[in-house]
């Protein structure tokens, strides 16, 4: 045990990039807790310091929850992310699991397209997804936020490469139970399918959550606005943008997202581990 416990030079080195690695990932949110207390001359000085020299941390969180309703921001986009990902896993599990159980002709086009559809970035379709909308009046709408993003090619491919992981004779003794295909789905995949569910909520939660491009587009009247948008009402021509409240208010979306990671951090990096098995 005490050999174990020993600080080699390999083992230095690694803790040493492990730490130097945290730091660089943690430098922007402390930076952003620090500006979030700073007054707005404190925050345009020559010289950078990270303890505020006036602590204006209820003047900026009190101008931040005044300048836009905070509670409504939140609430959008708790609820836009919720649904896509709902949408998003009810149909990427059945289509992973025909592709990595299901024997048919077209598996390999489809895992094609599977690979090429993670090449298309939403900027590309942006465009006539807009002109269709509008034309479907349906800008400024939940509808607009969420169903560009119904199919997640990613979620497929996560999903398929966990399903391949999963023993061939679970499934063919739940055929011989007389379960359809649709029954083996919704009684055996999915109950062990939740490492690999939860890993990709956290990925379809966070890009979602801090997309600004798509709404940014599509909506313009401020019930909708997801909180990257709410941020927007901070940036003044004129005046300049308000810094401290801007950083304040930063902190107030990312909260939600640090609880949901810490929550579900140990069911994240099982999924991600066993998404990377080969059946």
């Amino acid at each position: 045990m005490r050999e174990q416990s020993r600080l080699t030079p390999g083992r230095v080195l690694r803790l040493a990039l492990l730490i130097l690695g945290a730091i660089i990932f943690l430098a922007p949110y402390i930076f952003m807790i620090s500006t979030a207390g700073k007054a707005q001359d404190d925050i345009f000085t020559a010289a950078l310091s990270l303890i505020p020299q006036q602590f204006r941390y209820l003047e900026n969180f009190s101008k931040a929850l005044a300048k836009v309703d905070m509670g409504r921001l939140l609430w959008n986009g708790v609820l836009v992310c919720a649904l896509i990902f709902f949408f998003q896993v009810i149909v990427a599990i059945p289509c992973a699991y025909a592709m990595a159980k299901l024997r048919f002709r077209a598996a390999r086009t489809m895992m094609a397209l599977v690979m090429l559809g993670l090449l298309v970035p939403i900027h590309a379709t942006a465009l006539p997804l807009y002109v269709g909308f509008d034309k479907l009046s349906l800008l400024n709408s939940y509808t607009a936020l969420v169903a560009p993003f119904t199919i997640s090619v990613f979620a497929i491919f996560l999903f398929l490469q966990f399903f391949r992981a999963m023993p061939d004779d679970l499934i063919n003794a739940a055929r011989l139970d007389g379960m359809s295909e649709l029954g083996i789905i919704s009684r055996v995949i999915v109950p062990n399918a939740w490492p690999a569910v939860t890993a990709f909520a956290i990925f379809s939660v966070v890009a979602h959550w801090n997309d600004l491009y798509w709404p940014l587009i599509v909506i313009s009247k401020p019930q909708y606005a997801t909180p990257p948008l709410g941020l927007m009402n901070f940036r003044a021509a004129e005046a300049g943008d308000d810094y401290g409240a801007l950083m304040a208010a930063t902190i107030i979306i990312t909260i939600p997202l640090v609880a949901a990671y810490l929550f579900a951090q140990k069911r994240f990096v099982e999924g991600i581990t066993m998404t990377g098995l080969k059946g």
